[in-house]
Protein backbone atom coordinates (compact mmCIF):
# COMPACT_ATOMS: atom_id res chain seq x y z
CA UNK A 1 0.00 0.00 0.00
CA UNK A 2 1.52 3.42 -0.89
CA UNK A 3 1.92 6.22 0.89
CA UNK A 4 -0.71 7.89 -0.88
CA UNK A 5 -3.06 5.64 -0.64
CA UNK A 6 -2.70 5.40 3.36
CA UNK A 7 -3.68 8.83 3.16
CA UNK A 8 -6.50 9.08 1.36
CA UNK A 9 -7.94 5.89 3.37
CA UNK A 10 -6.84 7.81 6.66
CA UNK A 11 -9.34 10.63 4.92
CA UNK A 12 -12.21 8.71 4.39
CA UNK A 13 -12.43 7.16 7.86
CA UNK A 14 -11.77 10.88 9.53
CA UNK A 15 -14.82 12.12 7.24
CA UNK A 16 -16.51 8.99 7.90
CA UNK A 17 -16.13 9.61 11.76
CA UNK A 18 -16.87 13.28 11.58
CA UNK A 19 -20.45 12.21 10.09
CA UNK A 20 -21.07 10.04 12.86
CA UNK A 21 -20.03 12.06 15.62
CA UNK A 22 -22.80 14.99 13.89
CA UNK A 23 -25.68 12.13 13.59
CA UNK A 24 -25.05 11.59 17.31
CA UNK A 25 -24.99 15.16 18.41
CA UNK A 26 -28.45 15.42 16.50
CA UNK A 27 -29.64 12.67 17.66
CA UNK A 28 -28.73 13.57 21.49
CA UNK A 29 -30.85 16.88 21.48
CA UNK A 30 -33.80 16.75 23.51
CA UNK A 31 -36.85 18.13 21.25
CA UNK A 32 -39.49 19.66 24.10
CA UNK A 33 -42.76 18.72 23.92
CA UNK A 34 -45.56 21.14 22.64
CA UNK A 35 -46.48 21.86 26.82
CA UNK A 36 -43.29 22.57 27.17
CA UNK A 37 -42.12 26.19 27.77
CA UNK A 38 -38.90 27.18 26.54
CA UNK A 39 -36.97 29.96 28.11
CA UNK A 40 -35.06 31.92 25.67
CA UNK A 41 -32.34 33.97 26.60
CA UNK A 42 -30.35 36.93 24.95
CA UNK A 43 -26.60 37.24 25.32
CA UNK A 44 -26.93 39.58 28.58
CA UNK A 45 -29.23 37.63 30.31
CA UNK A 46 -26.79 34.63 29.67
CA UNK A 47 -24.24 36.67 31.75
CA UNK A 48 -26.46 37.73 34.46
CA UNK A 49 -27.14 33.80 35.32
CA UNK A 50 -23.96 32.68 35.38
CA UNK A 51 -21.40 34.62 37.55
CA UNK A 52 -18.13 34.74 35.43
CA UNK A 53 -19.57 34.34 32.30
CA UNK A 54 -18.93 37.54 29.57
CA UNK A 55 -21.15 38.51 26.84
CA UNK A 56 -17.37 37.75 24.67
CA UNK A 57 -17.67 34.40 25.72
CA UNK A 58 -21.48 33.55 24.70
CA UNK A 59 -20.81 35.22 21.82
CA UNK A 60 -17.81 32.69 20.81
CA UNK A 61 -19.45 29.77 22.21
CA UNK A 62 -22.46 30.65 19.71
CA UNK A 63 -20.10 31.38 16.68
CA UNK A 64 -18.43 27.93 17.28
CA UNK A 65 -21.76 26.11 17.12
CA UNK A 66 -21.11 24.74 20.66
CA UNK A 67 -24.16 26.47 21.59
CA UNK A 68 -27.55 26.33 19.82
CA UNK A 69 -29.31 29.53 18.86
CA UNK A 70 -31.84 31.44 17.11
CA UNK A 71 -31.99 34.62 15.58
CA UNK A 72 -35.04 37.32 16.23
CA UNK A 73 -34.81 39.68 13.16
CA UNK A 74 -33.09 39.96 10.08
CA UNK A 75 -28.77 39.85 9.66
CA UNK A 76 -26.14 40.92 12.17
CA UNK A 77 -28.72 43.27 13.83
CA UNK A 78 -31.17 40.44 14.93
CA UNK A 79 -31.26 39.32 18.85
CA UNK A 80 -29.21 36.23 19.52
CA UNK A 81 -31.51 33.67 21.72
CA UNK A 82 -30.18 31.03 23.43
CA UNK A 83 -32.78 28.31 25.36
CA UNK A 84 -31.40 28.44 28.63
CA UNK A 85 -31.29 24.72 29.01
CA UNK A 86 -29.00 24.49 25.91
CA UNK A 87 -26.74 27.41 27.92
CA UNK A 88 -26.79 25.01 30.86
CA UNK A 89 -26.40 21.61 29.87
CA UNK A 90 -23.23 23.05 27.82
CA UNK A 91 -21.76 24.75 31.21
CA UNK A 92 -22.28 21.91 33.36
CA UNK A 93 -20.94 19.11 30.78
CA UNK A 94 -24.30 16.87 30.38
CA UNK A 95 -24.05 17.01 26.77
Amino acid sequence: MTTNSKQELISKIVILLNELIDIEEKSSMKIPQADEKIEMLTIKECTELVKGLSEHMVRQLVMQDKIPYIRAGKGKNGKILIAKSELMSYLYGSQ
